[in-house]
């Protein structure tokens, strides 16, 4: 009986536990996004000399193939016009595309996870 503890130290005892709780929860969000944003710095920079490589080889490629196109007859306006227009519905598709995956990003998954969790568990224990 002497193990009884007073409802004040209980109290201390849930209130220092919440805290815990809360904090691990800010840390985990903090870690996640660390994590996501180091590797999404890394892809980028990848990506944008990719780009860039891509860019130069894509433009001598256009010019290659419209100066095809002149040698198969065709005025310099209607060849460049046609390469123009391929580049026209290339970005368009490239956009939507990307649009599409923009749209696709989901957040901190595992935090709201959490999160939740720690509210059902809150809920429980007050009873609410």
């Amino acid at each position: 009986m002497a193990d009884k503890q007073s409802l004040g130290s209980l109290v201390t005892g849930v209130t220092e536990d919440l805290s815990s709780l809360i904090r691990g929860e800010i840390e985990l969000a903090k870690t996640e996004l660390r994590d996501s944003a180091q590797v999404a710095s890394k892809g980028a920079g990848l990506l944008a000399a990719a780009v860039g490589v891509a860019s130069m080889a894509g433009l001598f490629l256009l010019l290659t193939f419209a100066w095809l196109l002149v040698q198969w007859g065709l005025p310099y306006w209607a060849a460049f016009g046609i390469v123009t227009l391929i580049l026209a519905i290339v970005a368009v598709v490239l956009g939507l595309i990307g649009r599409k995956q923009l749209q696709e990003i989901k957040g901190l998954e595992r935090s709201n996870h959490s999160i939740a969790k720690t509210r059902e568990l809150i809920a429980k224990q007050t009873g609410a």
